[in-house]
């Protein structure tokens, strides 16, 4: 696909779109004096507004990614990019979305928003992608794929390979949301924005960086794609306290807790092994595994008991009797593991 093609993906208004201009965007230089944006003159350290850009937050990203600052969108999440896609690229009521079930739930929720229907592919027993399946679910008003790698909640990433070979069989737009891609042998998608304008690669600092709590989701695309991305975004999306605080954390390498994490979502499979209680432990390249166990209602609710929560996935689609297990510090983990023996235990008393 060419970059000219994708204008013709884009919504007819928003295409036409003219885009709310700030203060802030009008003039971009340093003054001292500002009477422009109908502020509070007294200095809270608040009282101005933001950058509505983003501009030192995503000078500071580009060369730890790879890329330039144009290709670089950040949202309220990496919620927002998603929603941005729908409200972009799909004409309501209209269009359609492709996605793989099990995975993410904010694609559907997102479309179901934005009154765009989403057919769902069932991934493989083994969560493998059947990409057959995938193209064959598409049709002329299917507007975007959405591939999650690693994928939330079976924890399998898909091969390279196969997201180009969808990716140039598909005349549309494809987001492959890499949330947990820090934890993952699988190398990131992210340099091949620049061989597929159809491209979108979505990051976060939730997971790896542990800013959760600051809502602070990265999109990645050729610059058209951000582009108006960035048109219809609200203009303040990200406040000054993430911008600052995001600016902080860059300067802290967290190659040493993903690699404990790591560490430790290994050593947690080998113990795993030994519980009956756990049928069956799904390979993960993310911070969390997936197990399937005898009974994951009566286990969830054991360790809930035990003050310890976990995520019931047993009403998911293709996740019957399954349980995702977020890996935690050490202590943490040794308490679970204590706590899954004292389950076993009992079981077998009942047995």
């Amino acid at each position: 696909m060419k970059t000219e093609d994708i204008e013709a993906l884009v919504r007819p208004n928003i295409r036409q779109l003219c885009p709310y201009s700030t203060a802030r965007d009008e003039f971009g230089g340093k003054l001292g004096v500002f009477l422009d944006a109908n502020e509070s003159p007294y200095p809270t350290g608040w009282n101005r507004y933001p950058d509505p850009r983003q501009k030192e937050l995503k000078a500071r990203i580009a060369p730890i990614k790879g890329v330039e600052p144009e290709n670089i969108f950040l949202g309220n999440g990496s919620d927002e990019a998603i929603d941005l896609v729908f409200r972009v690229f799909c004409n309501p009521g209209v269009d359609n979305v492709v996605a793989i079930s099990p995975s993410y739930g904010m694609y559907e929720v997102a479309a179901d928003i934005n009154d765009v229907a989403v057919r769902h592919v069932p991934l493989g027993e083994d969560f493998s992608l059947p990409v057959e399946d995938l193209l064959a679910a598409c049709d002329a008003r299917t507007k975007a794929i959405f591939l999650c790698s690693p994928n939330n909640p079976s924890g399998n990433a898909i091969p390279n390979e196969t997201v180009f070979d969808i990716l140039e069989r598909f005349n549309g737009i494809v987001v492959v949301d890499e949330a947990y891609i820090d934890f993952c042998s699988v190398p990131s998608l992210l340099p091949a924005i620049w061989r597929y304008p159809n491209l979108i690669v979505l990051q976060t600092f939730s997971k790896a960086r542990g800013m959760a709590a600051l809502r602070l989701g990265l999109a990645f695309a050729q610059p058209y794609t951000i582009k108006l991305m960035s048109m219809v975004k609200y203009p303040y999306n990200i406040n000054e306290s993430t911008q600052r605080l995001a600016l902080q954390a860059l300067e802290k390498p967290i190659d040493k807790e993903v690699a404990e994490i790591v560490a430790q979502r290994i050593r947690l499979v080998h113990k795993f092994m030994k519980y009956t209680c756990i049928r069956r432990i799904f390979p993960s390249e993310a911070n969390f595994i997936l197990v399937k166990v005898d009974d994951a209602d009566a286990l969830y609710a054991h360790l809930i008991a035990d003050g310890i929560i976990v995520r019931n996935r047993t009403k998911v689609p293709g996740c019957k009797d399954c349980l995702r297990i977020t890996v935690g510090l050490p202590e943490e983990n040794d308490k679970l593991l204590k706590s899954l023996k004292v389950y076993e235990e009992k079981s077998h008393i009942r047995r």
